[in-house]
């Protein structure tokens, strides 16, 4: 006769033990009920075995175990003679999940999400855990600005005990700020301190921006920014009291109301250090730069210990650490510090290694580093050795970690992880540019010759306007201190007419050997000498430059061509940069001995200013002049400046600007002297990962001209313009598209709105 053990152990559990269920000892464990479930599962969680006694307390743990897994419906205990009968109704199973109107979350994502709560295809169905799914999946609209947004879900039976589940989304639209509001603010006024805040009103830039979409993680952000500008401030008793959000009963707009305390300004009354001293006392006071009296500041504060950890870093202290003491006097508003230098021990490299070169020698690699093998570990020089790295433009990815010694405290290894990139490679091109119509490239190079680092490259050009071909070699390291050598031997043909300039066909031929001196990590020099042959081809409808100096100088000149520069590059990135700097001063001389005597010099300066991770300024300046000297009476023409168009002043047609032909059509012919400047603001494509580096939107303002010889430069003559702008580095080729507008046209200017470049480089 079967006992139910299951209602006597409830009615024990309520009646406090007034009624009990028999007890006995369990000669065999039975389970019935079981579809998918295997046996070993169950055995798995239930805790009772053959040969123990079962009780009612006992009985009631067991079925509370069972349901615990979830995978259970209804479960009850029976007594068969000796034997424990586990009869389990199984939970369903989940034969599919669908999900309709999410835009804003992806449906792959989501279901990816909904896994890792354990509510996916295959698993039992649990409808606490989906009612639990459903707050996440609000919780995230919320999160998102979405307050209006209703999540619906259905479940619908199907045969073999399987349920399908939908989940349908109403995602509405996303609540935007209406106002900001700071309370309590006496020392600055409220407008300063919400120039603090990402978040705001919508503006003119909120469609790029998202300014004004609100985000509890944005909004947690913000107020850290307004906590750290009191801070930087001496505000040290700075609290903010309390944060208001509320929505409009529509859901569309947000108010937000924060309530601040202020407190006293706190000043440094006195520091000193402490710890072992490595570094003097009078390094270490000119790396913090505090005064007494000096109004509280935890940025400087934070950045003078950073100072003094790279210090001691790049000394052989890898491990070094700043602990910062404070002692607040609340009385007189001062705070004395007590900085604790803790440099550890001096840790020395014992090995460099590489890894992931497998055709790049290690020698390459090896030369290329700022860190050597059995000298103090340097953090400077790790870093110096990975930009050096990168550029040498054999890798996609230059990663490098400092293991420790085993049971040497004081050493470690540096190991230097590379991906290889394709040296080698055969390209073939078409792209478009404004100044010279459709043109065709191709190219065989070898940048790491059997993994030397030396580079050999047959580089081939040509379009309406213009033909090219180029051999060049390089050996990147001709002398052990890292000189590099190449030689060029160059071939090419220039149609001025089809670019739009003075009338007049150009053919050069020459070869040259150049220089590159490296005079630090971020700084090099370079030099050559080249031999040309210049001809100029001109008939009676050329221009009248052109038919001048071919009557004083001859259709054939020989030039002896020497050239030099030096540049200066800190930028974070070859391409698309946000931050650093970009110098170059470049020139090039005709030596006494060839046909043509004579000079240019180019200098230019761009200058990167990053706001955040997505947005960043560029200033840029050039300035070029050229004459000639000797028997050469000014600059030859054809080396002439130009202006106007996509790589200098945009909105004005491509070579357009400055001293034109005095025959028709007065075409442009450049001049000796040219100005250039520039001011762009860089920010991401609407839609892009925050990690985009491929493509990018800009405004800016071009500002350049050009002047002939004998014309003072006249800045009432530049010419000005402004516009936006789209780069984009694909797959197929560099792009990038302008439209602008000119500021100050002047009668016969030719101007150009939008101008179009594919295959281009983008210029610093």
């Amino acid at each position: 006769m079967k006992k139910w053990l299951t209602a006597l152990c409830l009615a024990g559990a309520l009646m406090g033990g007034t009624a009990q269920a028999a007890s006995f000892v369990i000669s065999h464990i039975k389970v019935t009920g079981l579809k998918r479930i295997s046996l070993a599962t169950v055995m798995t969680y239930l805790p009772l075995r053959v040969g123990e006694t079962l009780t009612a307390a006992r009985a009631e743990r067991a079925i509370q175990a069972l349901f615990k897994t979830g995978f259970f419906r209804d479960v009850k205990l029976l007594e068969q003679g000796h034997t424990l009968i586990v009869a389990v109704s199984e939970r369903p199973a989940i034969a599919r999940i669908t999900i309709k109107g999410t835009h804003v979350i992806k449906p792959k994502k989501l279901l990816k999400s909904l896994a890792q709560m354990g509510f996916a295809k295959g698993r039992v169905f649990n409808r606490a855990l989906l009612h639990e799914t459903k707050q996440a999946l609000r919780r995230q609209y919320f999160n998102r600005g979405y307050y209006a947004a209703r999540v619906v879900t259905t479940v619908k039976p199907l045969p073999r005990d399987r349920v399908a589940v939908g989940i349908t989304v109403t995602e509405g639209k996303i609540a935007r700020i209406k106002q900001i509001t700071i309370v309590g603010n006496h020392r600055y006024k409220e407008s300063r301190l919400l120039g603090r805040f990402k978040l705001g009103p919508p503006n003119l830039f909120s469609f790029f921006t998202g300014n004004d979409r609100y985000s509890r993680q944005k909004l947690e952000a913000d107020l850290e920014n307004l906590q750290n500008f009191y801070l930087n401030r001496g505000y040290l008793r700075f609290r903010l009291l309390s944060t208001v959000v509320a929505i409009t009963p529509d859901k569309d707009w947000i108010y937000v109301t924060e309530n601040v305390r202020e407190g006293h300004v706190y000043r440094i009354s006195h520091y000193r250090f402490a710890g072992h001293e490595v570094l003097p006392p009078a390094t270490l006071a000119r790396l913090m730069r505090l005064k007494p009296g000096q109004i509280f500041s935890r940025e400087r504060i934070t950045k003078g210990t950073r100072r003094i950890i790279a210090k001691l870093g790049n000394r052989g202290y890898a491990f070094a650490n700043v602990r910062v003491v404070p002692a607040v006097d609340r009385k007189n508003h001062t705070i004395a510090l007590t900085l604790f230098v803790e440099p550890g021990q001096r840790v020395y490299v014992r090995r460099i290694r590489f890894f992931g070169n497998t055709v790049t020698q290690d020698a390459v690699l090896r030369r290329t580093m700022r860190q050597y093998e059995g000298a103090w570990f340097s953090a400077k020089r790790i870093k110096q050795s990975v930009t050096l790295l990168r550029r040498l433009g054999f890798f996609t990815d230059v990663r490098v970690t400092t293991p420790p010694v085993p049971g040497h405290p004081n050493e470690v290894d540096v190991d230097v992880h590379v991906k290889e990139r394709p040296t080698g490679s055969i390209v073939a091109g078409l792209g478009y540019s404004d100044l010279y119509g459709i043109f065709i490239n191709g190219s065989v190079t070898y940048q790491d010759v059997l993994g030397t680092g030396k580079q050999v490259s047959v580089t081939a050009d040509t379009s309406v306007a213009y033909k090219d071909i180029n051999l060049t070699y390089v050996n990147p390291y001709y002398t052990s201190s890292g000189i590099s050598r190449g030689f060029n031997i160059y071939d090419s043909s220039f149609n001025a007419a089809a670019a739009y300039t003075a009338a007049y066909n150009e053919s050069t031929v020459g070869a040259g050997v150049f220089y590159g001196i490296p005079i630090g990590v971020n700084r090099e020099i370079n030099i050559g000498l080249a031999a040309e042959r210049v001809g100029i081809t001109v008939n009676s409808t050329s221009a009248y430059v052109a038919q001048q100096f071919v009557a004083r100088h001859g259709s054939t000149n020989d030039i002896i061509k020497a050239t030099f520069g030096w540049s200066r590059n800190t930028l974070n990135n070859a391409i698309f940069p946000t931050s650093g700097t970009y110098q170059q001063l470049s020139g090039e001389i005709g030596l006494p001995g060839g046909s043509l005597e004579y000079y240019r010099m180019s200098y230019l300066a761009s200058v990167f200013f990053p706001f955040g991770r997505q947005y960043s300024l560029k200033l840029s300046n050039e300035w070029s002049y050229g004459n000639g000297y000797g028997n050469t009476h000014s600059l030859p023409f054809f080396k002439n400046f130009y202006a106007g168009g996509a790589n200098s002043v945009r909105g004005y047609q491509n070579e357009s600007l400055g001293p034109r032909d005095i025959l028709p059509p007065h075409d442009p012919i450049g001049g000796n002297k040219r100005v250039l400047a520039s001011a762009e603001f860089f920010f991401p494509v609407p839609g892009t990962s925050p990690h985009n580096r491929s493509m990018r939107l800009s405004t800016f303002i071009d500002a350049g001209q050009v002047y002939g010889p004998g014309q003072p430069i006249q800045f009432s003559q530049i010419r000005t313009s402004f516009g936006i702008a789209f780069d984009w580095f694909s797959p197929i080729a560099p792009l990038s598209i302008s439209i602008a507008r000119p500021l100050n046209a002047r009668p016969g200017d030719q101007t150009r709105a939008v101008q179009f470049t594919l295959g281009t480089l983008f210029m610093y």
